[in-house]
């Protein structure tokens, strides 16, 4: 299959190996990888923060960058802009965008997943071949559970991981505190949820806290550090991109 990797704004600017390790994964599961260059923001900061006209020429560009035929689906290692584009993108046409617009996103919007829905519902595997001999707790993010649905998904496939302790985290289902803008506009809420989240995922004992956004990882990675708890955070994608000839090597030991 042929597979269009969106990086994300997130994942091109602060953490562009859970970037690689998708293009990786992807590669060794014997597929094409291709990464259109002009990509840029799916424009969801924008839509979440009330400006739906100004992200027209992100929505446009997405369409255009991925709407290559020869692009058989689209896949991007966030749950949110997956979202994004799925249903944002489809409201700011319709508002604001002409009928190229529309028929473009409309297009893309049928091609594209989030990492771990594409591992599971496309390629209908669950079993990637990654190897991770350490304790790991999981947060589903808002976006990936509550828009996308993606379930299960995401834990099927750490579960598959050879060597790996999956360990349950408690009250997983409840908002880190993130939620992009809300961070800011809204801090000490913010940060109270956030001082709950790192308590839960502190608990279990982890080393690694895994989810499928960068973005609430960015979020969850600052409380940890805080209060130096020892556990650092982990793009999924970096965790089922491992394998026992290329095992993942942090630059401290884990636990």
């Amino acid at each position: 299959m042929r597979i269009g990797l969106f990086a994300t704004c997130l994942g091109d600017t602060l953490f562009p190996d859970a970037v690689k390790a998708t293009a990786l994964l992807l590669a060794r599961l014997g597929h094409e990888v291709v990464f259109p260059p002009e990509q840029t923001c799916c424009g969801q900061m924008h839509v979440n923060t009330g400006y739906q006209r100004e992200p027209v020429p992100l929505v446009r560009g997405f369409a255009e960058q991925f709407g290559d035929a020869s692009i058989e689906a689209v896949v991007m290692p966030s749950g949110s802009c997956a979202g994004s584009v799925r249903h944002q993108h489809e409201i700011v046409a319709a508002r604001y965008g002409d009928a190229a617009l529309r028929a473009g996103v409309a297009t893309v919007k049928e091609k594209t997943y989030e990492l771990s829905e594409f591992l599971v519902d496309v390629l209908g595997t669950t079993d990637v071949g990654a190897y991770f001999p350490h304790r790991v707790t999981y947060h589903p993010t808002c976006h990936s559970l509550r828009m996308l649905r993606v379930g299960e998904k995401p834990v099927r496939l750490l579960r598959a991981v050879e060597d790996i302790d999956l360990v349950e985290l408690p009250e997983a289902d409840v908002c880190c505190g993130f939620g992009g803008t809300f961070a800011v506009k809204n801090a000490d809420t913010s940060t109270g949820m956030l001082h709950d989240k790192v308590g839960h995922i502190t608990s279990t004992g982890a080393a690694v806290c895994t989810a499928g956004d960068s973005s609430c990882l960015m979020h969850i990675g600052g409380g940890l550090s805080r209060i130096k708890s020892g556990t650092r955070t982990l793009h999924l994608a970096q965790i089922l991109a491992a394998t026992r000839t290329a095992p993942y090597v942090p630059t401290e030991a884990v636990r």
